[in-house]
């Protein structure tokens, strides 16, 4: 049997959206997201984050500087309960690397951690809070996809939900 797995977008779905948040100063969590995702463990879906990271190729700040501020995200969550099972991001950018698999909205970050981790997409859930979100689950496969606000406090109540 495979695993169901919730996919989220990092900036404007986790936390406040911000240009090229990579400092724990400007991480600020958004209203719900620690109730809304202990739902969704409580439910059995695994947890992972997919999240475009344009600030690396333009150089405002490096692979490392990311893997600093999601190791201190991830323990935010689990000192609330929350098992984030892997962080994934997209360091590209077209305009400076050139095109790739993983910037959404293709789907690349969500295919390989169905490929590592045994995953149904058709039974899984991506949130997201733009349509290159939304457009990256589709492509995957993934069974339900929401849209939520920029704004505001996250919940399931009043998205768009588009099915794969």
């Amino acid at each position: 049997m495979k695993n169901r797995a919730l996919f989220l977008d990092r900036d404007g779905t986790i936390n406040v959206e911000k240009n090229y948040v990579f400092k724990k100063e400007d991480f600020i969590f958004r209203r719900g997201i620690f109730k809304l995702l202990r739902q969704f463990l409580k439910a059995g879906y695994l947890i992972f984050v997919i999240s475009n990271q344009a600030g690396i190729a333009r150089g405002y700040f490096t692979e490392e500087d990311l893997k600093v501020l999601n190791a201190w995200m991830i323990e935010k969550f689990r000192k609330r309960g929350i098992k984030i099972t892997a962080a994934y991001h997209c360091p590209h950018h077209p305009g400076f690397t050139g095109e790739c698999d993983c910037r959404k909205p293709k789907p690349g970050m969500i295919l390989k951690a169905i490929g590592e981790y045994h995953l149904s997409a058709e039974e899984s859930v991506l949130i997201g809070d733009k349509l290159s979100d939304v457009q990256a689950g589709i492509n995957a496969g993934i069974g339900t996809n929401y849209l939520i606000p920029e704004t505001g406090k996250v919940t399931l109540k009043d998205v768009f939900i588009y099915k794969g």
